[in-house]
């Protein structure tokens, strides 16, 4: 099992607050990534720590990951960024053990 952490930090954006639209996330972007993706999701909202929010999305292997970026649907996801946050996610690939 291969799990894609994607990670929003807590701080600071350029002298500004962070900012992040909880809901629209778990509402609207969460959603379509995992339609595209063709896989499942879970959702951190951060209490503490140094991200406000996560999302581990799972994949059976390497191969359904890398379709998963690979999709058409890529550019549309980007692109809705905008709408929950002004921070840039960090992600990391995991293999679950």
């Amino acid at each position: 099992m291969i799990r894609l952490s994607v990670m929003y930090p807590a701080g600071d954006v350029g002298g500004a607050p962070a900012t992040f639209n909880h809901e629209y996330y778990r509402d609207a972007h969460v959603p379509m990534c995992t339609a595209a993706f063709n896989c499942t999701a879970e959702i951190d909202k951060g209490i503490d720590g140094p991200n406000v929010a996560t999302v581990h999305f799972f994949f059976e292997s390497m191969d359904a990951l890398q379709t998963a970026v690979t999709s058409p649907k890529m550019g549309d996801i980007m692109g809705d960024v905008v709408n929950y946050t002004n921070t840039t996610p960090v992600m990391q690939t995991s293999e679950i053990v």
